[in-house]
């Protein structure tokens, strides 16, 4: 019969998770998830899926002779979407589709984006105003924070033309209409 366990010790086995204990990036996710507001663990998954599958591909890519014309294709497809989406910062080499992980995704998403550009002041807030519907990406409101901004679309983020928020600007910045005071 295994003795009693203290006090101390029982308080420090609720903490640790035997499941999960060898998973490396078991806090990793919860880092990541928080500082980038990431509510649906679906979400993380997904993105940790894409980032595995381009690990992968690499690593085929790789494989292959440096001079095959396929390889030198596929790779500057991989390259070209990857930087068009935004979660590298050049189309250089292969080496930087290596190191890409769940953080790269989760800075494009709109919220993250809101904030690079001073719409909000925290994510917390660009997260409200997506959800209330304050917000337009292109001709179309976004009520998704995790919408993928990619780097074309990221000029086409504004306020949404009836938002209360976008007409306090307006009327802040004196522009406006004396048509859009009588709505």
């Amino acid at each position: 019969m295994p003795r009693q366990l203290k006090f101390h010790e029982q308080k420090l086995l609720k903490k640790l998770n035997l499941l999960e204990w060898k998973r490396e990036d078991g806090h990793r996710e919860g880092d990541v998830m928080q500082r980038f507001l990431v509510t649906d663990r679906d979400d993380y998954k997904k993105y940790n899926v894409m980032c595995r599958m381009v690990q992968k591909l690499v690593h085929i890519l790789k494989q292959m002779d440096p001079r095959d014309p396929f390889r030198i294709e596929m790779t500057d497809q991989l390259l070209e979407k990857l930087y068009n989406m935004g979660v590298i910062p050049n189309r250089k080499s292969l080496a930087v589709c290596e190191r890409l992980s769940v953080s790269s995704f989760c800075k494009r998403r709109l919220a993250t984006i809101m904030v690079k550009q001073k719409f909000a002041e925290h994510k917390k807030a660009a997260v409200t105003y997506i959800e209330q519907g304050h917000i337009r990406v292109g001709i179309d409101t976004v009520t998704d924070p995790a919408f993928l901004v990619t780097r074309n679309m990221e000029d086409l983020v504004t306020w949404e033309s009836s938002s209360k928020i976008n007409k306090g600007i307006q009327q802040y910045h004196d522009k406006l209409d004396d048509y859009d005071l009588m709505q």
